[in-house]
């Protein structure tokens, strides 16, 4: 082996090592190995349970180059038979070297022979390599064809090149399997984040929608950006790990409890509770009344007077704003009392009832809504603790900060904008945008695209969220089907 062709070698393994995209790799394999040898043509197949499958086929001379997605090869699979000199080099694990085909008799080429007759190739010498990795697996074969004289004319190929071609074979390999662990890596991530997402699903089925729509919008919304040419462009790392962090940014909401989670309105379950007292009380009355201690007229105002605040509470428990005079008018029912059968005063209201029809916007207490802002702290808890790779190291961040707003008043951190990437930007209007126009969440109905658009914009104006962001959001309609 040369100087030059131990250099040559050297700068084609690193090419290979360099090489991410699985399809260009398939490709370069088989073009370097015909580089090499100076060789007319040549097959890459790739080992499965069934035998070795056709993965690239290149004959230069006719100019044909098959494989791939754009001219996929539907040939069937070769059998691991030893009389197939392909299967041959697997079953055997060895380079096989071949000066004439024709004149061989040890291995069938009536596949060979065929090709020539109906094209009018000549088939004359094959090198058959294994693909074999640094763990001893073999993965493939490669068969190179008709080594080529310096006058282009076809000739055996020299065993001098036997080394080089199964050095080279060694490495592709090697970066197969390597690009082959990436992959499996890619799958394993996947899955677990589907796990976590049919774990939060069956936990509140709006949750797992929220999140589903989430990445659907970011998808589209990248998809968007790269058609459009747009100066902010997500490269494959880039934009597999922002639609982790959006798939990931509720996982916090499993330690989140569903009473809180799912609470549709102020009072949820204890509204049932009120329900019965009013009811108790009105028996009350009843047993009064017979037993003369409450005249009729009496009887008529307290039974008007009841039905009418408990018309009140109904109302403000499931009201989307509550305003000041029905606060007020809660306020003054918490501080009336009634007489149990046991002659002790009871409030019409306890002290968690009032607070709960009190809150003026959404159903849950300032209590409540700590336990759950809590989720975004739990999000970055449980993401911490996940071995992300390199290239997805900014996942947890990312994902841990989407109610962080550029104005200081998110949370956790209060975060201002100087501290906020445009990927968290971008992914705090995902969140709300969903959050308004979700269609199946137990406390509201659905918003207006329209206006949900409106909210958001007032939320730039106030200094919230990312003006330009918030514009090419818009811009490419990334909520809708078809885009």
């Amino acid at each position: 082996m040369t100087a030059q062709h131990m250099q040559t070698l050297l700068d084609i393994c690193a090419a290979l090592s360099a090489e991410r995209d699985r399809e260009a790799l398939l490709s370069r394999i088989l073009d370097t190995a015909m580089d090499l040898t100076v060789c007319d043509g040549g097959t890459l197949y790739l080992l499965e349970e069934d035998g070795l499958h056709f993965c690239r086929m290149v004959t230069r001379s006719f100019g044909l180059r098959q494989g791939g997605h754009d001219a996929p090869i539907t040939l069937p699979p070769v059998p691991l038979k030893p009389s197939h000199v392909c299967a041959r080099a697997v079953l055997e694990n060895r380079l096989i070297n071949v000066p004439d085909v024709h004149q061989d008799r040890e291995f069938d080429f009536s596949g060979a022979r065929r090709y020539d007759a109906m094209t009018g190739y000549h088939t004359r010498s094959m090198l058959v390599v294994p693909l074999t990795n640094d763990r001893g697996g073999l993965i493939g074969v490669l068969q190179l064809i008709n080594a080529l004289t310096e006058a282009g004319q076809p000739t055996d190929f020299i065993p001098e090149m036997e080394p080089l071609v199964t050095a080279l074979a060694s490495q592709a390999a090697i970066s197969l399997t390597n690009m082959q662990y990436a992959e499996q890596i890619t799958e394993l991530m996947d899955s677990l984040v589907g796990a976590l997402s049919t774990a939060i699903d069956q936990r509140t089925p709006y949750n797992a929608n929220h999140t589903r729509n989430m990445v659907k919008y970011a998808a589209r919304f990248l998809d968007w950006l790269e058609r459009t040419g747009n100066d902010w462009s997500f490269d494959t790392d880039r934009r597999r790990s922002f639609l982790l962090s959006v798939w990931l940014h509720d996982v916090g909401k499993l330690v989140v409890p569903l009473e809180v989670m799912d609470k549709a309105t102020r009072l949820g379950p204890a509204l049932e509770r009120v329900e019965s007292r009013f009811a108790i009380m009105a028996l009350l009355d009843r047993i009064a009344l017979l037993e003369g201690r409450l005249d009729e007229a009496a009887f008529s105002a307290r039974t008007a007077e009841r039905e009418e605040a408990l018309a009140l509470i109904r109302k403000a428990n499931t009201a989307g704003f509550l305003p000041d005079e029905s606060i007020a008018a809660i306020e003054d029912l918490a501080k009336r009392t009634y007489t149990d059968e046991n002659g002790e005063a009871r409030p019409w209201l306890t002290e968690k009832e009032r607070v709960c029809l009190t809150v003026r916007k959404g159903t849950l207490t300032a209590a409540e809504r700590a336990v759950m802002e809590g989720h975004v702290t739990a999000t970055a808890r449980i993401l911490e603790q996940v071995a992300f790779p390199r290239q997805y190291a900014q996942v947890p961040e990312w994902a841990a900060a989407h109610h962080e707003l550029l104005n200081g008043t998110g949370y956790p951190d209060h975060r201002t904008a100087e501290s906020l990437p445009r990927e968290v930007r971008l992914l705090t209007i995902l969140d709300v945008f969903d959050a308004l126009t979700a269609r199946d969440r137990p406390y509201k109905p659905p918003m207006p695209v329209e206006k949900a658009l409106a909210i958001l914009h007032s939320m730039v104006r106030e200094g919230s969220l990312d003006e330009e962001i918030l514009a090419l959001f818009e811009e490419s309609r990334a909520w809708e089907e078809a885009i």
